[in-house]
């Protein structure tokens, strides 16, 4: 997940979600930020410790900043020279991710259909758009936060792009490496506060309109393909900080097929493809033996329930 949101255009929620532990995901962050809280604020330390779910959120935790703190400047050096081959591999592995989520929809009607075609449509907007420059200041960097951090668990809509439309995005890959902690302490302010407001919104969501909310959370992974399309044309460039000339508008634009780079670029996309699905099945076959699992188990309760019953007769 950490290194799929440092990619402006991939999301790390696409990642939770193919892996089986988003729903998990929401409901442990739904606990942290409100449950543990109040009870904190209670005075109430040892029970707010106690409905923490560690398991779930120090494994988790660890490998999101492990990969932000050690990944960052891979991707940014990669994303720099090889753009056309980090984009496709990231174009199979959001292509496949559609792919396999499909299966989370129970049953398929009119509205889950409405839903997805319109969120496509917004998010194929919205990845569009143009950056913008916004304030250099305490509550702009918290805002950003705010508002990425809402976008990195969406699957399909990137925290670190929508980072690249509000003008933020350099300042706080450059914080992270500079090891800046007072930018990236109020950035993780903001962090924190949207995943308070935003995982009761989805909690809400998936209890009340499961369906329809997976087959909108597909809707932004279709749109976000704009984003991740390998060939594009710059329409627009603009000099950054570091007197970088960076693209500001592209325009997506098909490959040209006597090119031997369109080749391995259609390799990567492949590969990134594979990976997903092997994901996918990987996941299905542990959730397959975890249900047999309980099958057995509840079958030798029955017996075991049936033979006492027996022998107190």
């Amino acid at each position: 997940m950490g290194s799929a949101d440092i990619v402006p255009g991939v999301s790390g929620g696409t990642v939770a979600f193919l892996m089986g532990i988003y729903e998990e995901l929401i409901h442990s962050i739904k606990v942290l930020s409100g449950e543990v809280v109040k009870l904190l604020i209670q005075g109430k330390i040892t029970r707010a410790i106690s409905k923490v779910p560690f398991q779930f959120l120090i494994p988790l935790g660890t490998g999101l900043l492990l990969a932000v703190l050690s990944l960052s400047k891979t991707i940014a050096f990669l994303l720099s020279h090889y753009p056309l081959f980090v984009w496709s591999f990231f174009f199979g592995l959001v292509t496949a991710s559609i792919w396999v989520v499909r299966t989370r929809v129970k049953s398929w009607d009119l509205h889950d259909y409405g839903a997805m075609l319109l969120v496509s449509i917004f998010a194929f907007i919205l990845v569009g758009a143009v950056p913008v420059e916004t304030p250099n200041n305490v509550f702009a960097i918290f805002l950003s936060g705010f508002v990425a951090i809402c976008a990195m668990i969406l699957p399909g809509i990137s925290g670190s792009f929508l980072l690249v439309i509000m003008g933020k995005y350099e300042q706080i890959l450059t914080a992270l490496n500079q090891r800046d902690m007072l930018t990236v302490s109020i950035f993780m302010m903001g962090c924190v506060a949207g995943l308070a407001v935003f995982s009761r919104l989805l909690s809400y969501l998936f209890a009340k309109h499961h369906d329809i909310l997976i087959a909108s959370l597909m809707g932004f992974m279709i749109g976000s393909l704009r984003k991740v399309w390998p060939w594009k044309e710059v329409v627009l460039t603009r000099v950054n900080s570091h007197g970088d000339i960076v693209p500001v508008v592209e325009n997506n634009i098909l490959p040209i097929l006597n090119d031997p780079t369109t080749y391995i670029c259609i390799g990567l996309a492949i590969v990134g493809f594979g990976v997903v699905t092997l994901l996918d099945r990987l996941q299905s076959t542990k959730e397959h033996i975890g249900d047999i699992h309980d099958k057995a188990f509840a079958t030798t309760h029955k017996k075991a329930v049936a033979s006492q019953k027996a022998g107190k007769i």
